[in-house]
C-alpha cells in the first residue's frame, strides 16, 4: 500500500483548517488573536463519540480550542489508546456542516430556522395530539445507545406510555443477542489475552478497533494462542492471525455445527460442565451428530480434516479456547441464519466449559447505581403496552427491531417518531424503503449534530452541540472489573444555539404537561447515580473513569439469566415462537450463480459506518489509499476480463452503482466486498457525498423473523466494466 506522505498530510491538514474555521469567528482572526495570546493549556477527561466504544480520552485544550486528545490510561476500552477515528472526531466542532439552529420543514427540501421555543411548543403540541388520537403505542423512539439520550429516550417514553425504545442494534447485533440471548442468557465478553485457541468468525480486530481489544490479542499472542480468522475475506487482523479459513459465505453456521460434532462424537466436550449447568444436552446431541465435518466440507469449502483439527485442538486447551463472541460480525445482522448462528457459537463455548474462566467467556459486572429521589424527583411507571415489533418475540425490547418502522408507519400503526443522533436512512435499510415509509409519520423529530441523509427528511431538525461542547449523564463499563465513565464539556459551545439533549427532551416535556418527571439536571442525575458507590461527582469529573474495586470471581459459574439459569441445548422460547427448540442448519436466503456475486461488507479502522466519511482527515485516508473500492477475486477477475482499477458497474434488482475496483487474492471467489460507510447522499454533507456506494441501496427489504434484522448480506449482485 503506499504510504501518506507529510507533504499529502500537511495539505490534508491546511485543507481542514480551512474548513473548521468556519465556525464562530473567521481563521485569520483567531490566528491573529492566539499568535498574541500567551499558551493556555488545560486537560479534561471525557470520553470519545466516534463509535459506541466510547473510549476514554484527556482533552487538551490550548486557548480555549481543542489542540489535540490522548487517550486515559484507567478506561477499560482505551487502555491510554486512542485511534484514527477518535483523534479525527476531535475537529468535529468546528466543522463547517454543523447544524446551528433549529430547523422546521416548510416544503419537500426545504427548511427555515426557527426558535427553540418554537420548536418545544409546536412539537409537544403535536406530539400530545397524536397520543390522545392514537395512543402512546403510535410514538417510537430510535437512538445510537449513548448515555443521555438512551436515559432520558427511556424516561420520556414511560412518561408517555410507550414502550416503543428502539436502538441501532437492528443492524449491528440483534441476530447474535439473540442468539446468545435464548441460550447462555447473555452477551459474554472474551478473556482474549489470555486464550490459548481463539477463532474469529467475520471479526476483525485491526478493522473494528477498541484499542484493548488489539492489545488483548497481542497479549494473547506472546503468550503462544493460536489464531484463526474466518472469513471469506482476509481482514486486517490477518497480522495476528495464524491461519486463515476463506469460507464460502453464509455457511458459518455449518462450520460451528461441524466443529460441535467433533467435540460430542469425540466426547472432547467439559462434562461435568454439561452435567452441572445445562439443560436439554441430550436433544441437541441427537440433533448434532448428523452435521459431520464431511457434511460441512461440501457447504463450507474447508477441508473436514482442517474442521476436526481446530475443534481437537481448542479441546486440548480447554477451557482457554472460545470462538469469539463477535459483534455485527458474520452473524450480528448478515444472513438469514444469523440467529442460529449465534445459538451454535455460544453452545460450542458451552462445550468448551468456557463461561466464566480465564481466557474463556466471562460476564462481567455492572456497577450497583443509585437513582434520584422519587419524593423529590417523581419517576414514570414502566410503560407495559405491547410493543409495534411483536411479532419478533425472540429480540430484546432493550434494542427492538427498528427496521421495521417505516412499514409499521406505512401501516398508519407508528405515528410519531423522535431519532437522535442515528441515521436509519442511510444505515438500516434500502434508504429509497427507509424514505418512503418515514415520510408517512405525522411527526418526525431528529435531534443531531450534521444535516445526515435522516435529518434531511424530518419535519424537525434540532441541533446538539457535539460531544466536547456538553455534559452527559455517566457511562456504566460492565467487564471483569466494573467501571464507570463521563463525558463532559471542555469547551464553550461554538454555536450559541445549539441545546444538548436532556434540555430538549426536558422542554418538549413541559410542553406535554411532563415536566415533574424532568426537574432536575445532569449533574443531580449523575450525583444520585454514584451516590452508592461512594464517589462524589467532582472526583469523578477529576479522574474520568473510575474503576470500581468488586470483580467478578473468575472460576464460579453464575445462575444464567435464561428461562432455566442454565446453558439451553433445547430451548422452549425458540419452540413457542415457531422455531426449532434444538440449533440446526439453516441455508442462507439467496445464492450467487457462476455469474453473480454475493455482495458483503465490513468496517474500515479509520470510519465507523457513515459516521465519520465527513470528517475530512479520514475522509483524505480514504482517498490516497482508494479505499472506497470494490474488492473482487483475482481468478473471477481474469476470467472476466477485469484488471485493478478499472471502472465496473455493480449491478443488483434494485439499482445500478459505478465503482473501480481492487483485484486481490485475499476474497472469497463468490463475492465481491465493499467497506461500510460510503454512498453518502445528504446534500448538506459537503465533503462524503458521492464518495463511494453503499452496498445498501442495492439491499432488496427482508427482515430475519427471528433475530429482526435486515440481513446485509443476503444480497446478489452482477460485475460488468463500463463500457463493456
Amino acid at each position: 500500500m503506499a504510504q501518506v506522505s507529510r507533504r499529502t498530510f500537511l495539505k490534508a491538514t491546511a485543507a481542514t483548517t480551512a474548513l473548521v474555521s468556519l465556525g464562530t469567528f473567521e481563521f485569520k482572526s483567531w490566528q491573529k488573536s492566539y499568535a498574541e495570546e500567551k499558551e493556555n493549556i488545560t486537560v479534561t477527561p471525557s470520553f470519545c463519540n466516534a463509535c459506541s466504544s466510547k473510549c476514554g480520552l484527556l482533552v487538551h485544550v490550548k486557548n480555549g480550542r481543542i489542540w489535540k486528545v490522548s487517550g486515559q490510561p484507567d478506561h477499560p476500552f482505551g487502555k491510554g489508546k486512542v485511534c484514527a477515528r477518535g483523534h479525527a472526531l476531535a475537529s468535529i466542532p468546528y466543522s463547517s456542516d454543523r447544524l446551528t439552529q433549529p430547523m422546521k420543514k416548510i416544503a419537500e427540501g426545504k427548511y427555515e430556522p426557527i426558535t427553540w421555543e418554537q420548536a418545544y411548543k409546536e412539537i409537544g403540541t403535536k406530539l400530545k395530539q397524536i397520543i390522545e388520537k392514537n395512543g402512546p403505542g403510535s410514538f417510537v423512539f430510535i437512538n445510537d445507545p449513548r448515555p443521555t439520550g438512551k436515559f432520558y429516550g427511556h424516561r420520556f417514553l414511560n412518561a408517555i406510555g410507550s414502550s416503543n425504545y428502539f436502538g441501532h442494534e437492528t443492524v449491528c447485533s440483534n441476530a447474535r443477542d439473540t442468539g446468545f440471548n435464548h441460550t447462555i442468557g447473555g452477551v459474554p465478553s472474551g478473556d482474549v489475552a489470555n486464550s490459548k485457541y481463539i477463532v474469529f468468525i467475520g471479526r476483525s480486530y485491526g478493522d473494528g478497533v477498541r484499542p484493548a481489544s488489539v492489545q488483548a490479542l497481542v497479549k494473547a499472542k506472546e503468550n503462544g494462542a493460536h489464531v484463526v480468522i474466518v472469513d471469506p475475506r482476509l481482514n486486517n487482523t490477518a497480522p495476528l492471525a495464524d491461519e486463515w479459513l476463506p469460507i464460502r459465505p453464509g455457511t458459518d453456521l455449518a462450520l460451528v455445527l461441524a466443529m460441535s460434532n467433533v467435540l460430542v462424537t469425540e466426547e472432547l466436550y467439559d462434562k461435568e460442565f454439561i452435567a452441572n449447568y445445562s439443560v436439554g444436552f441430550e436433544e441437541y446431541k441427537k440433533t448434532i451428530v448428523k452435521y459431520t465435518p464431511e457434511w460441512a466440507e461440501k457447504i463450507t469449502g474447508i477441508p473436514k480434516e482442517t474442521i476436526i483439527r481446530i475443534a481437537r485442538d481448542m479441546a486440548k486447551v480447554k477451557p482457554k479456547a472460545m470462538i469469539e463472541q463477535s459483534w455485527r460480525g458474520a452473524f450480528g445482522s448478515t444472513y438469514a441464519n444469523g440467529a442460529e448462528t449465534g445459538r451454535a457459537v455460544a453452545l460450542f463455548n458451552a462445550l468448551l466449559g468456557n463461561i466464566q474462566q480465564k481466557g474463556g467467556y466471562i460476564f462481567g459486572k455492572s456497577p450497583k447505581l443509585g437513582k434520584l429521589d422519587e419524593s423529590i424527583h417523581p419517576e414514570p411507571p414502566e410503560a407495559t403496552i405491547p410493543r409495534v415489533d411483536a411479532e419478533y418475540p425472540l429480540v430484546s425490547p432493550h434494542t427492538g427491531v427498528a427496521a421495521i418502522i417505516p412499514q409499521k408507519a406505512k401501516e398508519g400503526i407508528v405515528k410519531a417518531a423522535l431519532i437522535i443522533q442515528t441515521n436509519p436512512v442511510r444505515n438500516y435499510a434500502n434508504p429509497k424503503y427507509m424514505i418512503e415509509g418515514l415520510k408517512s409519520l405525522e411527526l418526525m423529530v431528529v435531534i443531531d449534530i450534521q444535516m445526515s441523509e435522516t435529518a434531511s427528511i424530518a419535519d424537525y431538525v434540532l441541533p446538539e452541540p457535539t460531544y466536547l461542547e456538553r455534559d452527559d449523564v455517566i457511562e456504566v463499563i460492565p467487564g471483569v472489573k466494573p467501571a464507570i465513565s463521563i463525558r463532559q464539556k471542555v469547551i464553550e459551545k461554538v454555536h450559541a444555539n445549539t441545546v444538548p439533549a436532556d434540555r430538549i427532551f426536558t422542554e418538549i416535556a413541559k410542553e406535554m404537561g411532563l415536566g415533574d418527571y424532568f426537574n432536575f439536571s445532569v449533574d443531580q442525575l449523575n450525583q444520585a447515580m454514584i451516590a452508592p458507590l461512594g464517589i462524589t461527582l467532582s472526583e469523578l469529573k477529576k479522574k474520568g473513569t473510575i474503576i470500581i474495586d468488586d470483580p467478578v470471581e473468575l472460576g464460579v459459574v453464575p445462575k444464567l439469566k435464561t428461562a432455566s439459569g442454565k446453558v439451553e441445548f433445547y430451548n422452549e422460547s425458540f419452540k413457542k415462537a415457531g422455531f426449532s427448540p434444538v440449533v440446526q442448519w439453516m441455508e442462507p436466503l439467496v445464492k450467487p450463480d457462476s455469474n453473480s456475486f454475493r455482495l458483503i461488507t465490513g468496517k474500515q479502522s479509520y470510519h465507523s459506518h457513515t459516521f465519520t466519511v465527513n470528517i475530512p482527515y479520514l475522509l483524505q485516508i480514504t482517498k490516497e489509499y482508494n479505499s472506497e473500492r470494490l474488492w473482487i477475486n483475482r481468478t473471477r477477475a481474469n476470467q472476466m476480463g477485469l484488471k485493478d482499477g478499472d471502472l465496473v458497474e455493480v449491478i443488483s434488482e434494485l439499482t445500478k452503482s459505478k465503482i473501480r475496483i481492487k483485484v486481490t487474492d485475499r476474497i472469497h471467489p463468490e463475492c465481491v466486498f465493499v467497506p461500510s460507510g460510503y454512498g453518502r447522499f445528504s446534500k448538506y454533507l459537503t465533503n462524503a457525498n458521492g464518495v463511494g456506494f453503499s452496498y445498501l441501496d442495492h439491499l432488496p427489504f427482508h427482515m430475519d423473523p427471528i433475530g429482526g434484522t435486515p440481513m446485509i448480506h443476503e444480497c446478489i449482485v452482477k460485475i460488468r466494466k463500463v463500457g463493456v
